[in-house]
């Protein structure tokens, strides 16, 4: 439910179209949807942030996962599932029509990605190796789902600079680059030392023993000398997505109050 919802649902009120029974049924669990046992869902958080809700799956069972699918999507034109492994996605296809598994990215998408068309241009999603592309394809998805723009550009880590400067014209032109990152980390600190833009630093939990589990890449972009980079958590692909995003928005409330 957003705010486009509440528009039409008032106007229709207003023109005679819908009685005010039809539209207080409507708006039932407005706004919070609390009919499952074991979950409250957030059916006003797309008016208050601009974003829906997003269902994390790690931790739930299968059938919580069907159903909590099923609940948001009566009230939400777009669905996402963050870290579903297979048997989830599957059950939840099955439930659910419109339901797509994307697997590399261990994402949910329930109902129709909008256009992504932005007046201030794209996301730039970088990763180090092909082995961080799970958590970048988690990034992109979530943007894809926000309606953002994105680029991409795998496995262009610092072992061979010689492959990130062959992207250079995809950095100088992005609004805002998300850096996917395992083993040292390193690729944030230079991409931070090239461009313009925001740098929103993903460390991913690849590597050998003593990444231990993404805490030096973690550590890396936190220590960074590079100026404008932020960093999420460890394999916080959606995170980074969310955050690009709304750098991207500010960007777009700029535009629209020059005009």
């Amino acid at each position: 439910m957003d705010s486009a919802y509440l528009e039409q649902l008032l106007n229709a009120v207003a023109n005679g179209e819908e009685s005010i029974p039809e539209a207080l049924e409507r708006l039932r669990s407005f706004p919070l949807d609390s009919s499952l046992e074991f979950a409250r869902l957030d059916t006003h958080r797309t008016i208050r942030t601009g974003r829906p809700e997003v269902v994390f799956c790690q931790g739930k069972t299968t059938a919580q996962c069907v159903a909590i699918a099923q609940r948001l999507s009566e009230s939400n034109p777009l669905v996402l599932m963050t870290r579903a492994n297979v048997e989830v996605g599957e059950a939840v296809c099955t439930h659910l029509p419109g339901a797509i598994y994307h697997e590399r990215a261990r994402c949910i998408t329930v109902g129709n990605l909008p256009d992504t068309d932005s007046p201030t241009g794209y996301v730039a999603v970088l990763t180090a190796g092909t082995a961080d592309l799970p958590v970048a394809e988690e990034a992109i998805l979530t943007l894809r789902c926000l309606g953002t723009p994105v680029q991409t550009a795998f496995d262009v880590g610092v072992a061979g600079l010689h492959r990130l400067l062959a992207v250079r014209p995809l950095l100088d032109s992005a609004v805002c680059i998300v850096v996917v990152a395992g083993m040292e980390g390193a690729l944030a600190s230079v991409v931070g030392g090239l461009v313009q833009c925001p740098v929103v630093a993903c460390p991913t939990s690849v590597g050998y023993g003593t990444a231990f589990g993404g805490v030096s890449a973690l550590l890396t972009m936190l220590n960074s000398c590079a100026s404008g980079v932020a960093v999420v958590n460890i394999d916080n692909g959606f995170g980074a997505g969310q955050f690009a995003h709304l750098i991207v928005q500010v960007g777009i409330s700029a535009v629209q109050e020059s005009l």
